[in-house]
């Protein structure tokens, strides 16, 4: 008996290969619909294919690592360099050998969906997170470098499991543990684009919840960033609290 189109929009969900007779036998079936649904889960097939290929590239350097002896190998980034209010987060994440999640990248390139869901995932399967956040007034005090070398290097010092080998995004950190430091590490370590993801949504968070203290300033939307309606805000209201006042225009904000 014929599948009804509602049967095979089912029972394609549970095709897991592409040499599955099931596939072969609806792509020769008569109906547009069935033709779409076909359509359709080849082409989320190839897309996760491409995931799982780039995913297995950016193992690569933690695999390079663990053929050197080393095993507890702890991936370290910091977001929130740029904006002009909020603090600075960093992360270090440690990940077990048989972590597999193909879509991890650079927090950057993916959605706030996408984000969020990872970051329950990587939470689940970590062998060891930890965040530092350094606030807009060490900020001011110390410089963004700085803060951010302090945040990352607070990150690995905050780690419950002591790591032996670093993974660090665009930075050397004053730590007595060998290390390596990647330029846009983040797309290149599943280990970085880990730590990358915890500290943009930690950051992220927390940015909602002063854009809830500080409504003028949109920071649910631009996360602190300096956009358009963030200056006019700022030149409305004047800074908050938690505006960087070591940078400008936030600096010439306070001089009115």
């Amino acid at each position: 008996m014929k599948l009804t189109v509602s049967d095979i929009q089912k029972e394609i969900k549970t095709i897991h290969h592409i040499h599955d007779p099931r596939l072969k036998e609806w792509q020769e079936d008569s109906r547009k619909s069935v033709q779409l649904l076909v359509q359709k889960w080849l082409r989320n097939y190839e897309a996760e294919k491409k995931r799982a290929a780039a995913f297995q590239t950016m193992q690569a350097m933690e695999k390079e690592c663990r053929a050197k002896g080393f095993k507890k190998i702890a991936g370290i980034d910091e977001v929130g360099r740029g904006p002009l209010a909020g603090p600075v987060v960093a992360a270090a994440v440690i990940l077990p050998e048989d972590f597999w999640l193909p879509g991890v990248n650079d927090s950057k390139k993916l959605t706030s969906i996408q984000r969020e869901t990872y970051f329950q995932e990587i939470y689940a399967k970590a062998i060891d997170i930890h965040i530092t956040i350094v606030e807009a007034d060490i900020i001011d005090k110390v410089n963004i470098y700085q803060a951010s070398k302090l945040a990352m290097e607070s990150a690995v010092s905050g780690l419950k499991v002591e790591p032996d080998y670093l993974l660090v995004d665009a930075m050397s950190l004053d730590l007595p543990i060998e290390q390596r430091s990647m330029i846009k590490g983040d797309s290149l370590s599943i280990s970085i684009a880990a730590s990358s993801i915890v500290a943009k949504v930690v950051r992220d968070r927390l940015m909602k919840e002063l854009s809830e203290q500080y409504p003028h300033y949109g920071f649910h939307q631009n996360m602190g960033y300096g956009t358009k309606e963030h200056l006019k805000a700022l030149d409305m209201h004047g800074p908050s609290p938690c505006h960087r006042k070591s940078f400008s225009p936030v600096k010439e904000a306070c001089m009115k």
